[in-house]
């Protein structure tokens, strides 16, 4: 096992996505970001005028989607039926939606499809809510990412004004308290830390800071792999 794969969990604004796509470079894996996949099931209801209530209707879209993520020069991409979307999933009805739309179960159900096929040939780093416990819950490296509430609602601020998007800190919190209890009371697949994963709490480090301590865990159990194999 030279090239496994890497399950990074963890509650929304934990930075989730920044942390595996900085993990990925370093290792030379291929970054799934599966948060924009439900982003852009959302995107697709929203477009479509779909109720979020009407869960057949909404499933059968994600079952007839073609979602794929594509590097554009020194940029991973997502394409939704061959229109980019990467910008367009994250505005902040996207994001509220992704949520309910993610508890769906035909939703789910058709995502982890997609996303153990991505996973076929390992070398990948793969975040989400349920990477380690329902998608891959044998994945030979397993983190649990986390923030304090404060600290999540920040950083998501920051990343919205850095789009040009107007947001409150306080009503941002509000939404990530919500969609915290959501996503760990959900009956389908809940966000919740595997047990066999290594819990990182993020504040007061620094996205490098992170990184590394990401890599230490794989390195380490890369190298006790090796060490059982040859034994």
């Amino acid at each position: 096992m030279t090239r496994p794969i890497v399950a990074i969990d963890g509650p929304a604004g934990a930075g989730k996505s920044t942390v595996a796509k900085g993990v990925a470079e370093r290792l030379g894996y291929i970054y799934v970001d599966t948060g924009a996949m439900y982003r852009a099931v959302a995107l697709k209801v929203i477009r479509e005028k779909i109720a979020v209530s009407d869960h057949a209707a909404i499933a059968a879209l994600a079952r007839r989607l073609d979602i794929r993520f594509e590097k554009v020069g020194d940029e991973q991409r997502i394409f939704v039926d061959g229109e980019d979307v990467t910008e367009a999933i994250r505005t902040a009805e996207a994001t509220r939606l992704s949520s309910p739309v993610s508890a769906i179960k035909g939703v789910r159900k058709r995502l982890v499809e997609l996303q153990r096929k991505m996973g076929e040939r390992g070398g990948i780093v793969m975040e989400g809510r349920d990477i380690g416990t329902v998608v891959f819950p044998n994945a030979e490296v397993k983190v649990f990412l986390t923030a304090s509430a404060g600290e999540r609602a920040r950083r998501r601020t920051d990343q919205l004004r850095q789009m040009g998007v107007e947001a409150d800190v306080q009503q941002i919190a509000a939404e990530i308290s919500e969609r915290d209890l959501r996503d760990s009371s959900r009956s389908e697949a809940p966000l919740k830390q595997a047990p066999d994963a290594v819990l990182i709490e993020t504040d007061g480090l620094t996205l490098e800071q992170v990184i590394e301590a990401v890599i230490a865990v794989h390195d380490q159990k890369v190298k006790s792999t090796v060490r059982e194999n040859s034994e």
